[in-house]
């Protein structure tokens, strides 16, 4: 596979915003490489990444602390702090896509360099709003509000 390479296509109005979930990318799943080994992958998933900004494909992503709190119930009344047994389910991190279709997105996603070490990856189209009427605005829309 070329990670340095993600799958082209031009960028028209129709792209929309599609997120990458990281699932399974704990530091156990990678506890068996060497530390070169640890270091090519990270090389091989930092090119993934800086090929998708470079072709204005990938506007933003980030790793995720495995600390976490779930918060549930009326008025947030259950507070649960984590890791919790299903580590394994929890989202290690994201990556913001902007592209053209799930399929384009999917691709993407299969040029993963870590899905060779059990890493598996949910891809999801974004949506303005959701079945309740919430609406999306972004950072810069709220700012200039």
């Amino acid at each position: 596979m070329d990670y340095y390479n993600p799958p082209q296509t031009s960028m028209k109005n129709n792209a929309a915003p599609y997120i990458l979930f990281f699932r399974n990318s704990g530091p156990e799943n990678y506890a068996h490489l060497s530390p070169d080994e640890r270091q090519r992958l990270m090389q091989k998933w930092n090119a993934w990444y800086d090929g998708l900004a470079k072709s204005c494909k990938a506007v933003e992503g980030q790793p995720l602390e495995l600390e976490t709190r779930l918060v549930s119930g009326s008025g947030g009344a259950r507070v649960i702090d984590g890791p919790f047994a299903e580590a394994k389910e929890a989202i290690g991190g994201y990556v913001k896509l902007m592209v053209e279709s799930l399929d384009e997105a999917t691709a993407i996603a299969q040029q993963h360099p870590g899905l060779d070490y059990g890493l598996e990856i949910e891809v999801r189209e974004m949506t303005a709003s959701c079945h309740l009427g919430v609406q999306h605005h972004s950072t810069h829309e709220m700012l200039t509000m």
